[in-house]
């Protein structure tokens, strides 16, 4: 029964964060798991060095501000090809050091061949499972791009899909086939387009109708056998293929809801069953990992795993565990104690290792009650009498000066400080403007002016012995004045 070779008894739980768990990668020894997500953080999770506590050792931001679309070791397991939501691919050694990172294109020149690199946001990649230098890389600009690790200054060679008018379409996902002798992308057209690795101009095999156009065709994988494709369609479907008769699916599954342009599809390490995982709204139930039989395409199981979308999955086929990521931050791994090897049943088994206190020195208070009075510490009282009896003391408990008024004394500043421009500022810079009538400011000096003339009223004493002021007039209103002749306040 094929049903008892699914590994799902025991299973643990990794936080890796808050927001959707994008991408999955496990080294070919299975030793270490790293997790990529929609938080743009990545994490690396060693099985052999974590407790029971399930700690992260390592979390870093590789590509900044851009959220994680694929992780994957390469087939020897010392570097790591992260694939962000930027048009540059990054290459990782183990412990997450930058080893390459691959150039951007020129996004002026039209045809794509002619650029050094991808010019719009990547969509998936993945390595080469023979070659263990070169890489895969499919992007929004429409191409499929090879690399090497050692040259990151230009792409090795460009897959353009095209559309049945000839027209370019834009590749959701790609991959290898299991000898690498094969480029597989899924276009936004619906069609899955095959190359030979050598030949770039045009496609070996390719289904134009394979999932519905204008949907994101999210995951293509190889069987271990490589002789059958299975494609995971945003269309909620799942269908297999051989890709000698590849004009119409061999099986396919309706009803199987996704939400994210990365759900994934693998084959179990037998490549009898095929997993893949469901989507579902918030708090519309739970996400499900559904398990088919390769031949007949029954559903044979189903494992309810959280109460968000399952996003990513991973049938290890060393470890026989099953890696999930879901849409709420978890990366779960189901395995059985008897069935699989390692990985998870390495870290379930250990205690947690208690926090190792700092040793902080403390003053022991130590009560010698025989010591003579000049040695005897006094006792300790409780911090409310302490206070207390500081209060009483006249240095403890000392009042503060009183500000100083005037010139400073005693070593203190004053107020205004006793320099000259103080005083200045003080009694000359002052404003001493007078708010008060000017008429009646001129008027008061009138009584003196008349009694001790000096400037102006000599002038006038032959002429206007008598002198003539201006009637008050009274503040009359202005409603009746035209607009232009009121006076502007």
């Amino acid at each position: 029964n094929p049903v008892k070779k699914i590994p799902d008894s025991h299973e643990i739980t990794l936080q890796h964060g808050t927001k959707t768990v994008s991408a999955l990668g496990l080294d070919p020894s299975g030793a270490r798991l790293i997790t990529g997500g929609y938080d743009y953080d990545v994490k690396f999770w060693d099985f052999a060095g974590m407790d029971a506590s399930l700690q992260a050792f390592r979390s870093l931001q590789p590509c900044e501000c851009h959220q994680i679309k694929s992780l994957q070791y390469s087939s020897t397991g010392d570097v790591i090809l992260v694939v962000s939501g930027n048009s540059q691919a990054k290459v990782l050694d183990r412990d997450g050091f930058p080893v390459m990172e691959c150039i951007k294109g020129d996004q002026y020149i039209v045809d794509m061949t002619n650029t050094k690199g991808h010019t719009a946001m990547l969509n998936s990649g993945c390595w080469h499972p023979k070659i263990k230098e070169e890489f895969l890389t499919c992007s929004n600009d429409g191409t499929v791009r090879t690399w090497d690790v050692n040259n990151e200054k230009k792409h090795k060679s460009v897959f353009k899909p095209r559309s049945v008018q000839g027209k370019r379409v834009i590749p959701t996902t790609c991959t290898y086939s299991r000898d690498g002798k094969l480029i597989a992308a899924g276009c936004q057209d619906g069609s899955i387009q095959i190359w030979d690795r050598n030949m770039t101009v045009h496609t070996k095999f390719h289904c134009r109708q394979a999932h519905a156009p204008g949907t994101d065709t999210s995951c293509l994988t190889f069987s271990y056998d490589g002789t059958i494709l299975a494609s995971r369609g945003g269309d909620d479907t799942l269908k297999i293929w051989d890709i000698r008769q590849f004009k119409k699916p061999l099986n396919s599954a309706e009803r199987l809801p996704s939400f994210f342009p990365m759900t994934d599809c693998c084959f179990s390490p037998d490549d009898k069953i095929l997993v893949t995982g469901t989507s579902v709204k918030k708090g519309g139930g739970s996400g499900k990992l559904f398990f088919f039989y390769r031949e007949t395409f029954e559903k044979l199981y189903e494992i309810e795993v959280t109460d968000a979308s399952v996003v990513r999955c991973l049938w290890h086929p060393k470890l026989n565990q099953i890696m999930v990521g879901t849409g709420n931050g978890l990366a779960k791994v189901y395995y059985d104690p008897v069935k699989s090897q390692r990985g998870a049943k390495l870290c379930v088994v250990k205690t947690k290792r208690k926090e190792r206190q700092a040793e902080t020195l403390t003053q022991d208070y130590i009560i010698t009650p025989h010591a003579l009075p000049m040695f005897r510490e006094p006792r300790q009282r409780s911090t409310r009498k302490q206070l207390e009896k500081d209060r009483l003391d006249p240095m403890k408990s000392h009042k503060p000066e009183p500000p100083v008024a005037g010139p400073g004394r005693g070593g203190r500043v004053g107020t205004h400080g006793g320099t000259l421009s103080s005083y200045i500022v003080k009694n000359i810079a002052l404003d001493k403007t007078d708010d008060s009538n000017p008429r009646e400011a001129i008027l008061r000096h009138a009584k003196e002016a008349e009694e001790n003339p000096y400037w102006v009223a000599p002038a006038y004493a032959k002429t206007q012995p008598k002198t003539v002021f201006a009637e008050v007039e009274p503040e009359d209103d202005e409603t009746d004045k035209p607009e232009w002749k009121k006076r502007k306040i």
